[in-house]
Order: structure tokens, then sequence, then C-alpha cells
């Protein structure tokens, strides 16, 4: 038999060649990172090249199916068609009459999902019902394995071909990941020769969840793109002026913004919360691969996730004091690395406007955690949701250590999946892959997954038990007018204003009466305050705040709002984290109440 190439080779490409010398399979369905490239003999080669060149090189015989081409393409220096067929079928009627006639035949199918797509078999075409029929029969009639061919299938996500190929027993699926650490810092490396060794291991570091070919495009030194190194050094300094280390900084910046336009790099220097005012000048550097790393994720994933800004610690949340030393604690467990003792998630429970996350955010702050919010992944075409899924929470394992925020929880997880019924088991096969995903303990210590909702009642049971969400976070409106009070506060010194510090004799009354007041309902109230006191052209002060509490009118939803206090209540998992108006009751008591709420809402 002749072998594949076995000179050193990513795992990916090792595992298919172990797989494939032991007789397991000689068809593959690479999927995951397979549009990326891979570093070969100094160069970043294309995915495709890579295997032709470095894993299939023993094959005398190499093609290529896809759409794009007129007909069979035969990979060499010529990259000629060799066969143009009317159509797919008789292009592989040609290649499996060379098949049977000889040995060491490789086909590449660079886009398998546009060619045997995730359909029900008798929606699909002719042509496609034919190609899956052929990649069947290769694998368990032995042609392959017998003569010694191979058959290497690629996609973004398995998702997208149809699951009939993922079944067949002599078909071997095999993942390709985004780039670990080691493969990001040889890719350093190899692309900016002339970078400090200590400045390559922080991009490789710091750029966890980009692509090979994405991190080459921020780092590679290319004279002829762009500004040349001495001109972008210069403009550096130009626009650090007289900036503490300016000439370091400017040395760093030169090495990150190759291939960028003067305007480019103007933006992404003076875009960084002025730099020049960081006293660490490698932070700097850092925040400007930050930039760039944000804005090609954001591009690669599309509508798909979207960052959070975290721009506030829990020092700016206002009250809720149990409830953020628990989260510190969380933060300094996070923080130190001990994978033992971090939750595997969190559950941030309680009613409309009580400012979960606002807190959630500050912990993350807290945490030094970047934070991802899973955004509309659904499609009405067949695979495409769970493929887009797939994607997503490959890239947010690649860049861990992360958080995985959910907001509104209760729409993404609610009813188990009872619209299976309608969307072909979309939803009930999305929730079980996030279930599975949440679980995992590989993940334990790298992604956070934090859930949001005010209809905890309407998860599943499993979603929230340990292991899954370890700690659930319950949050309540201010009982008190002290911690009203803190809460004004709080959100005035967000936005440039203060209460002298007698303020709390001045306002009791006024801040009594407002039982039943939201977080949204006060932070209302407080820009209102500050809103009157501008139109007067007055100091603000006292006499504002208690003109906008007398002129508010809230939102009136009282059994509402109690209810999904009650229902934070029946989660919590810790009766220290409880208000005293909830801390004693029982359970049976709190089931009660939520009963009772729940007849007279309907």
């Amino acid at each position: 038999m002749t072998t594949l190439v076995t000179a050193a080779l990513p795992a990916w490409a090792d595992e298919l060649k172990r797989r494939y010398l032991a007789g397991e399979a000689g068809l593959f369905l690479l999927h995951g990172n397979v549009h990326d490239g891979v570093p070969h003999d100094g160069k970043l080669l294309p995915f495709v090249e890579f295997l032709h060149t470095a894993v299939l090189a023993a094959k005398p015989q190499r093609y290529e199916l896809a759409l794009r081409h007129a007909g069979l393409k035969q990979y060499g220096p010529q990259g000629k068609t060799v066969e143009a067929g009317e159509t797919l079928l008789a292009n592989l009627g040609f290649l499996e009459t060379k098949m049977r006639a000889s040995e060491g035949v490789a086909l590449v199918l660079p886009h398998a999902g546009d060619l045997v797509p995730n359909a029900e078999t008798t929606f699909l075409s002719t042509d496609e019902r034919g190609l899956l029929e052929i990649f069947h029969d290769w694998s368990l009639s032995g042609l392959l394995l017998q003569r010694n061919h191979i058959v290497v299938l690629l996609c973004a996500s398995l998702a997208e071909l149809h699951p009939s190929l993922n079944t067949n027993p002599r078909i071997a699926a095999i993942g390709v990941p985004l780039p670990d650490e080691a493969a990001r810092a040889t890719l350093v490396a190899q692309s900016a020769p002339h970078m400090p060794a200590d400045q390559r291991a922080l991009v490789a570091k710091h750029t966890a969840g980009l692509r090979l070919l994405e991190i080459d495009s921020i780092v590679a030194e290319r004279p002829a793109a762009g500004l040349p190194e001495d001109e972008r050094k210069a403009l550096a300094m130009q626009l650090l002026g007289d900036a503490p280390d300016a000439k370091q900084r400017a040395e760093m910046y030169a090495g990150v913004t190759a291939g960028k336009t003067r305007e480019e790099i103007a933006f992404l220097i003076l875009g960084q919360n002025a730099p020049a005012t960081k006293e660490n000048p490698v932070d700097a550097m850092l925040a400007i691969i930050g930039t760039r790393k944000r804005e090609i994720l954001e591009r690669t994933c599309g509508d798909l996730i979207e960052f959070l800004d975290t721009g506030y610690g829990l020092d700016a949340v206002g009250g809720y004091d149990q409830i953020k030393q628990e989260l510190m604690k969380i933060a300094a467990t996070i923080k130190t690395g001990d994978r033992r003792l971090a939750p595997m998630g969190l559950l941030a429970v309680g009613p409309m406007g009580v400012g979960k996350t606002f807190v959630i955010k500050a912990f993350l702050k807290e945490a030094g955690l970047p934070g991802v919010v899973l955004k509309n992944f659904r499609s009405k075409w067949v695979g495409s949701t769970e493929s887009n899924l797939e994607r997503v929470l490959s890239i947010v394992r690649a860049m861990s250590p992360i958080a995985l925020v959910i907001d509104e929880g209760d729409r993404s997880f609610g009813g188990g999946g009872e619209g299976g019924e309608t969307d072909g088991g979309t939803s009930s096969r999305v929730i079980a892959r996030i279930k599975d995903f949440m679980s995992d303990p590989a993940n334990r210590g790298h992604v956070l997954t934090i859930l949001m909702t005010n209809r905890p009642d309407k998860l599943d049971v499993d979603i929230k038990r340990p292991g899954r969400l370890d700690r659930k976070i319950p949050f309540f409106y201010a009982d008190n007018p002290e911690d009203r009070l803190r809460i004004v506060g709080a959100i005035l010194k967000r936005n440039g204003a203060a209460l002298p510090d007698d303020a709390g004799a001045a306002l009791t009354d006024a801040l009594s009466a407002l039982d039943g007041y939201s977080n949204a309902d006060l932070e209302a109230v407080a820009l209102l305050a500050l809103d009157i006191a501008r139109n007067e052209g007055a100091t603000f002060g006292v006499a504002h705040v208690q003109q906008a509490i007398a002129d508010f009118i809230p939102p009136q939803h009282a059994d509402t709002i109690q209810m999904m206090e009650l229902l934070a209540v029946q989660e919590s998992s810790r009766r220290s984290l409880l208000p005293e108006r909830f801390a004693k009751l029982s359970p049976s008591e709190v089931s009660e109440l939520i009963g009772e709420l729940k007849r007279r809402i309907r």
C-alpha cells in the first residue's frame, strides 16, 4: 500500500494518516477549520494545497471536484481540468474507471456541503442523490482501501452534509480545530521574524479564536502592502507626541499594523482610549490586537455573536452587597486559574429591570473575562442552524477563558424543544447541543456559561442542574430607602453627578415611597433629575431628585413582579443571598404563593 506522507503533521492530519493506514476508512470527512492556512516549509499554505502537497503527496494521481470547476480538476503544476462531463456524475464515473484500473488515487472535495447537502433525500437533485450513492458504494465495497485510494470531503460543519455520510461505519469524521497557542506562536514567528520573542508570545496568547490566516493578516511583515515599517514608526511617533515610552510604543505599533494605511493606523492608535496615557506600552499594543481581533471575529461570525462591552467593575454597582461578595469570590477563583473550583455556569434570575445584565457585565470586568452573547443563530435553511451553532461554539472554546452569555434564557431553552414537531427537530437538537456544551468537563475554568432570565420556571429542569449552572444568583428590587439611595448615587456617579453626603436624611421620605421600583425605574428617576437640573440651568442637588420622584410614574405590574421575585427565591442556591422578607419562607410557602400569583395573572 502506498503510504501518506509521514513528516511532522498537525494532529488532525496525523489522525487521518493513522486511521487510513490502519484500514479503518478510505473516505474521510474533515470538518471545522478547513478554510484556514497551514504553515509548511516557511509558507502559509491554503488548506487544500496543504492536503495535496503535505498529506496526500504520495498519491500519484490527485484530483479535486467542486462546482466552481468545469469538471474534474487534476492537482499539479498545470491544475488543468481533465474531464468536463455534462454532470458531476459523469465526472465521477470517469474517475471511478481510473480507480478500478489503477492504484493511488486521491480525491478532495473542498466544498462538500454544496455537493451533498444536508436535506431530506427526496429533496435532493438527481446528481446529489447519485453522488451520495457513489460515496457510500466506494466506502462500503472496499474499492478505496483495496486499491489504495482516498477521498477527503471538506466542510465547515458536519451539519452541512447529508447525515447518512456521518453514520456510515466506513466513513471517518475528523475535526480540524482552530489553532492552539503553540500553532499560533509558530505562525507569528514565521510571519513576523523581526518581532521580539516576548512580544510574539503575547501576540500568540491574545489571538485565541482567530484562524492562522487572520493572525497572519495582523502581524505579517509585508513591505509591499500598506506603509513601510519606518513610515509606520514615524507615524506612530507623531501620533503619540510626548507620551511616556513613545519610542517603545511606536515600535510595537509598527509590528502589528503591517499592511495598514495611514488612516487605518491613525484610527487604531487614537481609538484605543488614548493609549498614550497607558503606563504599560505592552498593554497598548495588546489593545490594538484586541480591536483587530474583535473586528475579525465579528465579521467572521456575522450576526451570530456580540461582544459585551464591560466598562465598569463591581464598585460601580449600587447595593447588592451580598451578591457582589459572592461574585467577587467567583472572580477571584477564576483569576487564580484553579479549574477545579471554577463554576461551570451561573444562573442570574430576577424580575425585569433589576440590573442583572449590568451586574454581570461588571462581574466580567472584575474577573478579567471577555464575554460574548449568543445572538440569533437560527436559520430557515436545513442544517444552517446547527452549522451556525457549531461555528460559534468552536470559536468560543478557542477564545477561552471566556464567558458565554445567554440572555432571556427562557426563550432559548424554554419548553424543552417543543418546536421540534414543526421545525424538523431543529430546536430540540440545538438545545441538546448547547446542554452538552455547558456540561462538558473540558470547559470548566475555560468557558463560563451565564444564563439570565426572569422566568426560570420556563426552563428545562436539567438545564438548571449543577454541572451546567452551579451557582444561582437571585436579584431583587431594593427593600429600603438606604439601598435605593445607594443605587441612585451609583447611577448619578456614572453620569458625572453626585449627591451631598447628607442626602440620605433629606431623601428618606421620598425614597421610602418607592416600594416596587426596579433599578431601571430608579435609573429613570436619576436621569430625570439630571434633566430637570439641566433645564433649570441650576447646580444639581437633592431638590431635583425630589422633583423627579414626584413626577415619575413607574410601570404597574405588581403581581408579575412579585411572581418573578418569588421565582428567584425558588431558584436561589444560597439562602444567605435572599432579602429578609423572603429568607424565612419555606419552599412549600414559596410554591403556594407562586401558584396563587399565576392564577391571578391569568
